[in-house]
């Protein structure tokens, strides 16, 4: 599959204020600064498509992208990440509110996407956060990401450790490098 063009179409606080599609939808989950925008950017060959930060929870809102390919068109969605964020208790509750509002209420959601940094260990909230999405039946894969900063030995454990660990696929990604794209997007088209 080819992305043939990808266009970013709204930011939404919540579920109500998303446009409703009969698309396939993919939502984007992971810690704050895993890498989400930035393989939104990669896949889409357009490194200002969606916005990156070096600064954690800059996405705050639900932002959603619609990629047309050689095959079937389907949307992204990118939800603010959790874990670390400069943001009051009071907004971090409303940010898990909203974003469990979209995971159990968006009808045309085909899977989510939970993004783990290969550079470190798992952690406490990607495991809860899969427990969650387990315990409430949501399709689930993995991107292990930043794998451009550990060696293709490395890259393999990881991936073998991971799928043992949460039973679900695990593909490898790289934005720096490109890596391991093609291998995304022949299984993305499979999903389709």
């Amino acid at each position: 599959m080819k992305i043939k063009k990808a266009t970013f179409l709204v930011s939404s606080p919540n579920l109500k204020l998303c446009p409703e599609s009969d698309l396939c939808e993919f939502a984007l989950l992971g810690r704050s600064n895993v890498g989400k925008s930035s393989f939104i950017n990669t896949i889409a060959n357009n490194q200002r498509l969606a916005k990156t930060s070096n600064t954690p929870g800059k996405t705050r809102l639900i932002n959603l992208f619609e990629f047309e390919t050689s095959s079937k068109p389907f949307l992204i969605a990118d939800l603010p990440g959790y874990g670390y964020a400069k943001v009051s208790k009071v907004e971090q509750e409303q940010w898990q509110k909203n974003l469990e509002g979209y995971l159990l209420g968006r009808k045309n959601l085909k899977s989510c996407i939970q993004f783990i940094d290969a550079r470190h260990e798992i952690q406490k909230n990607d495991l809860q956060m899969h427990e969650w999405l387990a315990y409430n039946k949501i399709p689930t894969f993995t991107i292990l990401t930043k794998c451009d900063y550990i060696s293709r030995n490395e890259t393999a454990s990881k991936m073998a450790k991971l799928k043992k660990y949460l039973d679900n696929d695990v593909l490898a990604f790289s934005s720096k490098n490109r890596y391991f794209v093609d291998d995304f997007l022949n299984y993305l088209e499979n999903l389709l």
